[in-house]
Parts: structure tokens; C-alpha cells; sequence
């Protein structure tokens, strides 16, 4: 059958390419703004007298305002880009693509938003967005532990949760793991903590290095407080997480250059939970680490997760494809999902 999108192409086709390459060049000024000319031709790949044309359309429709410092959205504007984002994502032919991706992968769901996070920063943000919505749809009413993880994606995410999540139910976030010698604000205890804050939910700390030596690794897993808190961690029914790249994840982890030159002569190209894997999804690496273990996903109701860009998609596909459990939900962007789906 053919879908209400399909009808219009049929009847109105310049009606379709006229629609969705206004909404492109808004969506654009969004999330860019303010934005001068010449920076949103080169970002949209077309010559600034084609753009000029659009942007005095919408000027005109009072959808956006210029300013010394560049365009940007008026509320009608921002009226619009919601009225419009859930069409316009069929138009453009994002459901399908989430549905290729969640075959491909064989996992349970995958959610796509518009964009390349590479690119706007902004597109973290709705992806954050997603993962609040997608949590209010999953988790069971009553107890929820929910495990994090660390990193800047996740920062993003918990600032993007809301209360609604504690309608309901009693939210427990403990993170997944310890600290990772890196900026506070991006380990997993302080996510855990502002998840909480701002789902009106508990938290939990591990206050251990997650990167330890073996002979420290014993004596600390005996320390009651610990003990305590990774009985937590095991009982989780909720984990979510991101996918990092293999290099960069090195770095953040403070790891050596001999230690990151095993890692390129094994062929790592991303991590997740302290392992590093190469594109078959084989662990090439892991770091001795006190809490969450890849192996104890496959008990977990739930499991959201969510990496996007271009630059993430080599390891978004070899993570998803190899190691991420069946009810696995994966949120990204379109910065990846196109790369993954080319091949």
C-alpha cells in the first residue's frame, strides 16, 4: 500500500523537494544559530545564491530573523520544526532506516535522529531526548535500578531526563563503574547523580579508580562499602551507555602510549565498558575494572545504547552487530546511521 507521503510524490513531486529542502535549511539555523550565510552554504553543500533564495522565503514567512550575529529560528519558526518533525522524519525516510538498522543488528529497537552530532552539537541533545521518551515507554512501574555509564554523550543525556520518569516509580542510578581519571562532570558517578536530580530519583556512588592494578583489584572488591554498592550494580535491571572510539577513549583513559600502540597494532577501533574491540567485534583489550562486565548485559530488561556521528559509526556497527544483547535499543544519528547502512 502506498503510504500518504508517496501519494503526494506521485501528484506533487517538486511540492516534496521544495518541503523538505526548506525544512533542511530550518532545521539547519537551528540548531547552528545564530549563523551567518556562508557558514550555512558550506554546511548545507550548496552555493549561497541558492540558499539566499530559501532564506528570504522564510525571512518572509516570518520562520526565521537576521541579526549583526547571524539567522536564527523565531518561535513560529520553532512552531513549525515541531509541527513538522514527525513527517518530515517519514519523508525523509528515517523510520525505514531504523527498522534496517534494528534487522541488521538483530536487536530490539533503533531510534534515528535528524543530523550528524559531528557536526551540531545540538543533535546530542535530541537524542537525550529520545532516551527520556524511550525510558518513559519501557520502564516498569515501581522499583528501577538503572546502571550508568561515564562520558560527554552521557552528560548530555541525563540533562535531557525529566521527572516524569518518577511517575510512578522508584528510580535507583548507580554508575556502572568507577571513575575514569578524567573531568569530573563526565564520570559515571556525577552522571548517575544528575540523572537523579533531575528525575526526582536516588543515587548511589562507587568511589573507586575504575583503572587499577591486580594487586589493588582484590583487597578493594572485600571493602563492605563496595561490596554494597556493586551488589547494586548487579541487581540493575536498566543499563545505558555510549559506544566511544577506540583512540579517543584511550586518551580520555589516561592510558600509555605502549598501551595505545597495542591497541592500533590489534586493530582497535572502539570501546565500550572498559573493552576494546576491533571492527569483527572481537575484544582486543580490556582494562581491569571494578564494576558493570560486558558479559552481564545478557540479564538486563532493559539496555539503551546511544552513539552518534559520522566518526562513531565503524564502532556503533562493529559494537551493535557483534556484542550489544538482543533487547538492546540503539539511539543515534544520521551522521552514522547513513555510513553504516552504505556498506
Amino acid at each position: 500500500m502506498h503510504s500518504d507521503i508517496q501519494w503526494i510524490e506521485a501528484i506533487a513531486p517538486d511540492m516534496v523537494d521544495m518541503l523538505s529542502r526548506r525544512y533542511l535549511v530550518l532545521r539547519t539555523i537551528n540548531w547552528m544559530a545564530p549563523v551567518g550565510r556562508r557558514l550555512l552554504a558550506q554546511t548545507l553543500d550548496v552555493s549561497e545564491r541558492t540558499l539566499r533564495t530559501e532564506t528570504d522565503t522564510l525571512r518572509k514567512l516570518d520562520l526565521i530573523m537576521t541579526s549583526k550575529s547571524g539567522m536564527q529560528v523565531t518561535q513560529q519558526g520553532q512552531d513549525v520544526l515541531l509541527g513538522l518533525s514527525q513527517f518530515m522524519d517519514e519523508l525523509m525516510g528515517i523510520r525505514q532506516k531504523e527498522r534496517q538498522l534494528a534487522q541488521r543488528f538483530n536487536i530490539k529497537r533503533c531510534i534515528i535522529v535528524s543530523g550528524d552530532s559531528d557536526r551540531q552539537l545540538k543533535v546530542i541533545g535530541t537524542m537525550g531526548e529520545e532516551v527520556n521518551q524511550l525510558l518513559q515507554q519501557l520502564l516498569p512501574e515501581g522499583k528501577n535500578i538503572v546502571a550508568v555509564m561515564g562520558g560527554h554523550t552521557m552528560e548530555h543525556v541525563a540533562n535531557h531526563l525529566t521527572n516524569r520518569l518518577a511517575n510512578k516509580r522508584d528510580l535507583l542510578f548507580v554508575p556502572a563503574r568507577g571513575g575514569v581519571g578524567e573531568s569530573v562532570a563526565i564520570q559515571a558517578n556525577t552522571i548517575a547523580s544528575q540523572m537523579a536530580q533531575h528525575t526526582g530519583g536516588k543515587f548511589r556512588s562507587l568511589f573507586v579508580p575504575e583503572q587499577v592494578s591486580e594487586r589493588t583489584y582484590e583487597p578493594l572488591l572485600k571493602e563492605p562499602s563496595i561490596q554494597e554498592v556493586l551488589a547494586i550494580i548487579r541487581q540493575a535491571n536498566v543499563v545505558v551507555h555510549s559506544i566511544g572510539d577506540a583512540t579517543a577513549m584511550a586518551h580520555r583513559r589516561n592510558m600509555s602510549e605502549d598501551q595505545i600502540k597495542v591497541l592500533h597494532g590489534r586493530h582497535a577501533i572502539g570501546e565500550a565498558f572498559g573493552y576494546f574491540f576491533d571492527q569483527e567485534g572481537n575484544v582486543v583489550y580490556r582494562i581491569p575494572r571494578i564494576g558493570l562486565q560486558i558479559g552481564e548485559l545478557a540479564d538486563r530488561e532493559i539496555i539503551l545504547a546511544i552513539a552518534g556521528g559520522a566518526s562513531k559509526a565503524t564502532a556503533i556497527e562493529a559494537y551493535m552487530k557483534n556484542i550489544a544483547p538482543k533487547q538492546t535499543c540503539l539511539i543515534t544519528d544520521e551522521g552514522a546511521a547513513n555510513l553504516i547502512l552504505k556498506k
